[in-house]
């Protein structure tokens, strides 16, 4: 793989061309009533904490959530995700994690099917390969809930209007199925790409529901640079790093693969459906960027050791001493760090990265990309 700065240069074009290439014809200003989100703790709000598989997980206690609410709410960072500074950006309310909701009046302003630790592929997959997946929960599980939702919301004529009212959120997810494959021993990481069109499908195929449901704009978040994850660092010694950045040259080659992947079945779906925008957010480029820069947003020079745990060393990662368990111990100033936890982002990186999002996409997500809506989510 070419030296970073490189690569960054190459692709820093490509949100554009893709949004140019998916954006659907308006007659209105873009406005939702809702947002309806699929993924994994990057994504989740809340779901974790009311699975029994990970209700008392690390999300559930402190120092989680203690930059912006206070407490924790499930969410893996010190403060707030992406899609929260999406949301607040629309001016929308925080949709309800699926889980935390039951009647039809939980869901008419959206919901969050996300759930940390899911995967895009099911328990028979990773059965029929000798693996076992963190959670018990995957995008068959949330396509299976969000058909639930649909039933709740009225007719068919009603579930389709709100349904091209709302903005879905489909991703990021990957990230956990390729860790289940990771972490078995006898399985490199040549094998783990093998994962990547399977995982692709499984994306597709959410797609393929929610538009058939009567979605009219979608967006798709990328993989993010696998190698650049302090978990991964501390935990993997495969192949080479990038002498610019550290990171595992072998693993952002996946991470890369699967974007590949990725966009070029994103562009067969906006052939399929001229009248949907389908949007992709490349958390690739974004992350990689704070990486080789760190300085440019406002984090220190160390970007890739975790600001909450017990690791210390280059990564402050241990998987024995995870942040939120005893004798850890957070940084004095998350904002400082792209890493929470060795996994997660700090609110500060999640901030970056919707920002980013949101003017990259600015002409279908939120038109005019408003001074009102920059200060609302801290934008500069």
């Amino acid at each position: 793989m070419a030296p970073f700065s490189r690569f960054l240069l190459a692709v820093a074009l490509l949100p554009v061309v893709e949004v140019a290439a998916g954006a659907a014809p308006r007659d209105r200003d873009t406005r939702y009533s809702g947002i309806f989100s699929f993924g994994d703790s990057l994504t989740d709000t809340g779901n974790s904490l009311r699975l029994a598989a990970t209700g008392s997980g690390p999300s559930s206690r402190p120092p989680y959530g203690e930059t912006f609410f206070r407490h924790p709410t499930g969410r893996a960072s010190d403060g707030r995700l992406v899609i929260d500074f999406i949301v607040e950006a629309l001016g929308l309310p925080n949709p309800r994690p699926y889980l935390a909701g039951k009647s039809a009046g939980d869901f008419r302003r959206g919901v969050n099917f996300a759930v940390g630790g899911s995967t895009a592929l099911g328990p028979d997959f990773f059965d029929s390969r000798g693996l076992k997946p963190f959670v018990p929960v995957s995008f068959t599980n949330q396509t299976s809930w969000f058909k639930d939702v649909l039933q709740l919301l009225g007719s068919v004529h009603e579930q389709r209007r709100m349904m091209a009212r709302s903005l879905f959120l489909v991703g990021e997810i990957g990230v956990n199925d390729y860790l289940v494959a990771l972490g078995n021993n006898t399985v490199g990481v040549g094998e783990v790409r093998t994962l990547v069109p399977h995982i692709v499908a499984a994306v597709r195929s959410v797609l393929t529901e929610v538009i058939a449901a009567g979605a009219r704009t979608v967006l798709v978040p990328g993989m993010v640079p696998l190698g650049c994850e302090p978990q991964l660092l501390a935990l993997y010694r495969i192949g080479d790093y990038d002498p610019e950045t550290g990171c595992i040259t072998e693993l952002n080659d996946l991470a890369e693969l699967h974007n590949r992947a990725l966009n070029r079945m994103l562009r067969q779906l906006r052939r399929a459906h001229p009248g949907v925008a389908i949007l992709y957010a490349d958390l690739y480029t974004a992350v990689a960027d704070f990486i080789v820069s760190p300085r440019k947003y406002g984090f220190r020079d160390k970007p890739l050791a975790a600001c909450c745990g017990g690791g210390k060393g280059a990564y402050n990662f241990n998987m024995t001493a995870f942040c939120g368990a005893a004798g850890t111990a957070a940084c004095a100033d998350p904002s400082e760090f792209v890493s929470w936890d060795g996994v997660h982002f700090t609110e500060a990186t999640n901030r970056h990265i919707a920002c980013g999002t949101l003017k990259i996409n600015s002409p279908t997500l939120l038109n005019p990309w408003t001074a009102e809506a920059m200060q609302r989510v801290g934008c500069a």
